[in-house]
């Protein structure tokens, strides 16, 4: 089976301020060229500036008709999983049920302190703030003692408009958080600071996972975020990866970073992507590392119809 395409909402702002004018063709052209959904991806701290997911998302949503609207990944850890559950039923609401949500912990490598949270027990932190937003999201009252959050006959309304609640997905990488998605989620989604032969071997393990736990992998998809960039100049498109990949991730860890993205001529960024979809991509998300409308039109013409 072919693989079904997102593409990624452009974030970064420029010197100027946001334009709102290309942002908004930007994603009217993604919706009519038939992507099955447009993201965003979170980054709080950091010296390239990045629109909030959030807000990224709500203005897509008000500017779409029917594309999906969605956020890989939110650190839910460093979130309140009380108002992140209140600011995406919102979204929901104004989307017309077009949501879909990521959850991830983030791992260690974080400044948790600016978010006053202990990085002790991260683990548990995630499971436990997951199951009160679902929770919120499915309940018309609410009774959770928590050891991180305790709640007594709370409401929250309105719900999301998707019953019982919008798609979740997971992101995870180490093989305990990779079971976790097949227990509590509705996908698994592959980072895209993973290569495809490290996304082929987590696939494998979230399917022992489902089987484990009973559940109808029918039910559950899994996607992986490509960064990419197609130029016939195979080697100007590796430095223009490089060069965004060093602004997200640091230059620190462009050795680790080189491999996961796919740069090139059509032909062969056609060719990576098939190894992604083989890998067990059924969604892939492209994310342009520049030029985003630009890209996009070439991934649409020149990329996706050879995949």
């Amino acid at each position: 089976m072919s693989p079904r395409f997102a593409i990624s909402i452009p974030q970064s702002v420029s010197a100027g301020g946001f334009d709102p004018a290309p942002f908004r063709a930007h994603l009217a052209r993604a919706e009519a060229l038939g992507f099955e959904s447009a993201w965003t991806a979170e980054q709080v701290l950091g010296s390239m500036p990045m629109l909030d997911p959030i807000g990224a998302m709500t203005y897509a949503a008000a500017v779409t008709d029917r594309i999906g609207i969605g956020c890989a990944v939110f650190v839910s850890t460093l979130h309140s999983p009380v108002h992140l559950a209140k600011s995406l039923s919102t979204l929901d609401q104004l989307s017309g049920g077009r949501l879909e949500v990521g959850f991830g912990t983030g791992g260690t490598g974080r400044m948790f302190s600016a978010f006053g949270v202990d990085p002790a027990g991260l683990a548990s932190r995630f499971a436990e703030g997951l199951e009160l937003i679902k929770a919120l999201w499915t309940q018309p009252t609410v009774d959770f003692d928590g050891h991180f959050w305790q709640l007594a006959g709370a409401a929250m309304e309105p719900k999301p408009v998707q019953q019982p609640h919008p798609p979740i997905w997971i992101g995870a990488s180490r093989p305990a958080a990779l079971r976790r998605a097949a227990q509590v989620a509705d996908g698994f989604f592959g980072a895209g600071s993973s290569t495809t032969a490290a996304f082929a071997e987590q696939v494998p393990i979230v399917r022992e996972a489902l089987a484990e736990a009973g559940r109808d992998p029918a039910g559950f998809r899994f996607a992986k975020r490509v960064y990419i960039y197609v130029d016939d100049d195979a080697e100007r498109a590796h430095l223009r990866t490089v060069e965004l990949l060093d602004r997200i991730y640091g230059s620190s860890r462009r050795t680790d970073l080189e491999s996961p993205s796919i740069a090139g001529p059509p032909d062969a960024c056609a060719a990576a992507l098939g190894e992604v979809a083989a890998a067990g991509a059924e969604l892939i998300l492209l994310h342009p590392v520049a030029d985003d409308t630009e890209q996009m039109e070439r991934l649409a013409a020149e990329v996706i119809p050879t995949v």
